[in-house]
């Protein structure tokens, strides 16, 4: 006999709940254990000593959220005692991907129910991580989606900037450098668009990220 599976349903729809109990309760390998309506309730169940193996955990409830709670179950290090099964509506891959740093093993769209939820949590029941085909390029596109690479600034480029971000005016700094106005004004343009920054605090980041101050 296959080891019986242990699920705590966390969903704020009663009428959900009950109709994934119901599908849950089609397979012998499942049990559905207790039931939660929010994320409280979940950690709350779990500092009672609730035994379970997966949670299917919704990211959307009221009073404390599905995220909020794998938030605190990866404060409390928890979350690598148990197997979280994330089952919302959410697919864009800012969800997929935070869930899944926060230490859920799967992530699955409810519009996927059914024999894709059974094979998710035989998944987990092995000790691997579940995500849909979909999900995973999602997620994958996520991790390879880098920043295109600031354009380096020149030296003189790099000196206007380090008299700006110490507060110097454009007139100043022309008078320090013996060049115009204009010209100044010019080389700031330039500096904001490589650096792809839109205001003077923009600048000031950049500095500090990257020590100019202290040059």
């Amino acid at each position: 006999m296959s080891r019986i599976l242990k699920i705590l349903l966390a969903d704020d729809h009663s009428i959900l709940r009950t109709g994934l109990k119901l599908l849950l309760s089609t397979q012998n390998d499942f049990k559905v254990v207790a039931e939660a309506s929010n994320g409280k309730e979940v950690l709350d169940l779990l500092a009672k000593g609730l035994d379970v193996d997966v949670i299917l955990l919704d990211l959307s409830m009221p009073v404390m959220s599905g995220l909020d709670c794998l938030r605190e179950l990866n404060r409390l290090q928890k979350i690598s005692e148990i197997n979280v099964l994330v089952l919302t509506m959410y697919n864009e891959r800012q969800y997929i991907k935070e869930v899944m740093l926060l230490g859920a093993k799967g992530y699955l769209r409810k519009d996927t129910l059914d024999t894709e939820l059974f094979k998710a949590l035989r998944t987990l029941a092995e000790g691997k991580r579940y995500l849909a085909e979909g999900d995973a390029s999602i997620l994958l596109d996520s991790l390879i989606d880098v920043p295109k690479k600031k354009e380096s600034l020149s030296t003189r480029e790099e000196e206007v900037l380090n008299y700006i971000v110490r507060g110097y005016s454009l007139s100043d700094i022309a008078q320090k450098l013996c060049l115009s106005v204009k010209t100044i004004s010019t080389y700031k343009t330039r500096i904001m668009t490589k650096l792809n920054c839109k205001q003077n605090s923009d600048l000031v980041n950049y500095a500090l990220k990257n020590n100019f101050l202290n040059k």
